[in-house]
């Protein structure tokens, strides 16, 4: 059984807060994620760690580049679970690296903004853009692996 700490370290390492703007046609979906990846001989720690949440669930992301190996995720998407389990654990339990930190404040600031009416999409599109600057000094945005990039991720 995972503790806290354990959970935090892992986070630290290999978590991700995303949020993902969908525009189609006429309407924008705003999506939010939290996930890990580790390589197929660690998929017992997801499945430990959906346990721990008591949400989410662990399945198979095939990455055919070289030097990629086979690799498990533990994703949650479901705005409820991130609500009610995601959000209030890492509020309580915040001490993880400044960069991780500053991405879940973000995300956690825009996640509040979809609970409001109307929803501020440019404020949200303006947070999002804050969000993994490592990535942006680079040049880089993060999305899923086999889907296309685009302006509005």
């Amino acid at each position: 059984m995972l503790n806290k700490n354990y959970v935090l370290g892992i986070v630290d390492g290999e978590g991700s807060f995303h949020v993902r703007i969908n525009e189609v046609k006429r309407r924008t979906k705003v999506e939010l994620k939290f996930s890990l990846k580790l390589r197929h001989q660690d998929k017992e720690i997801l499945e430990e760690l959906q346990t721990f949440f008591g949400c989410g669930r662990v399945y198979i992301q095939r990455d055919k580049r070289k030097n990629h190996s086979l690799c498990y995720r533990f994703e949650v998407q479901s705005k409820k679970e991130m609500f009610e389990k995601i959000i209030p654990f890492f509020t309580e339990n915040l001490p993880l690296l400044p960069s991780r930190r500053r991405d879940f404040e973000l995300f956690k600031e825009i996640a509040v903004l979809l609970q409001r009416d109307p929803v501020d999409l440019e404020k949200i599109r303006y947070l999002k853009k804050q969000m993994h600057w490592g990535l942006a000094v680079y040049g880089k945005t993060v999305r899923a692996v086999g889907t296309q990039s685009n302006s509005n991720e």
